[in-house]
């Protein structure tokens, strides 16, 4: 039940990924780290400690940086590329677009510090159209996770996910409440945190805590929540999203992220497709981000418990 949902902790999701890239690199030594100029951000100092040699720094240089790890999957490397998500996608799209999903490398494509939470260095790092931009390239695979634990799992996971991907995560520590050992996460699998009848929230990343908190809220005021960690945008589980409103016939998509050619318009494309259903989305309205604390900004933004809150009723008296 979404009210027994217990919060282990609160750590950065980054540090997920810092944790799980020093496990995988002791795991498999084709694994390769490179940054530009971001290690302490990126939380990858106890990888580069235990194995230099797998280590390249490239500077403030992101498209030599995506240029190089598409030339070691030559040489059978699982590349890992870290800097900040503005930086991992808008400055280089068009190296990704031609050195890594054109020619299909297996390049690992990680970014911290998206979407508003970001806080106080504003508007030009608060990348919110990134998961639109990387969900189009052909082959690509997007994850997008929820909590610390779900990060580490994913980090290591994808070492064995044969073909490029974008894994986006954030700055600020968050509720960690999913299972330690990562065994709840699978690339392309929904995780279903709540089962419902009246609504089905489908979230990503930071908002599937907010998420869980509206949940609570509705069903104490009666209603039946599904509740949907979409974790993989990209192969999207078009099977669980058709179950799911199927039975509650309308929708709420969350996530830190433009809601234009984000999470929303994956979820309403395949409902149009199969099944239409009225369906309202929680993220940001066409806008940039701006300087300030990551809770504040995600209710200037319409991003928080409330508008989530908000957006079910809405669409429940839509059906």
């Amino acid at each position: 039940m979404v009210k027994d949902i217990q919060v282990q902790n609160e750590k950065e999701t980054r540090g997920g990924f810092g944790e799980g890239i020093y496990e995988i690199g002791k795991a498999n030594s084709n694994v390769v780290v490179l940054t530009a100029d971001l290690a302490g951000s990126m939380k990858i100092g106890p990888f580069i400690k235990e194995f230099p040699e797998r280590y390249v720094q490239c500077g403030i240089a992101e498209a030599n940086m995506i240029g190089i790890a598409a030339g070691l999957t030559i040489g059978g490397k699982i590349p890992y590329t870290t800097t900040f998500a503005n930086f991992s996608t808008g400055r280089v799209y068009d190296q990704i677009r031609q050195s890594v999903a054109y020619s299909g490398k297996n390049v690992k494509i990680c970014a911290s510090h998206a979407g508003l939470t970001l806080g106080e260095d504003g508007a030009t790092h608060q990348i919110l159209e990134d998961i639109g931009m990387m969900k189009m390239l052909p082959g690509m695979t997007v994850i997008v996770p929820c909590d610390f634990n779900q990060t580490k799992a994913a980090t290591k996971a994808i070492a064995s996910y044969e073909g490029p991907v974008y894994l986006r995560f954030g700055r600020p520590k968050w509720p960690n409440f999913t299972k330690e050992d990562g065994s709840d996460f699978v690339i392309g699998k929904a995780q279903v945190l709540n089962e419902g009848a009246d609504i089905s929230i489908f979230a990503c990343g930071h908002l599937v805590w907010k998420a869980i908190e509206a949940g609570r809220i509705l069903e104490e005021k009666g209603y039946s929540v599904e509740l949907i960690n979409i974790h993989t945008i990209k192969p999207l589980d078009e099977e669980a999203i058709l179950k799911s409103i199927t039975k509650t016939r309308c929708a709420v998509t969350c996530e830190e992220h433009n809601i234009l050619g984000g999470l929303g318009d994956s979820i309403a494309h395949v409902a149009a497709k199969h099944l239409p259903i009225p369906i309202e989305y929680v993220g940001t309205k066409d806008t940039f981000g701006e300087s300030g604390k990551p809770t504040d900004l995600l209710a200037k933004y319409g991003l928080d418990t409330p508008d989530i809150v908000a957006a079910a009723e809405r669409a429940i008296s839509r059906k």
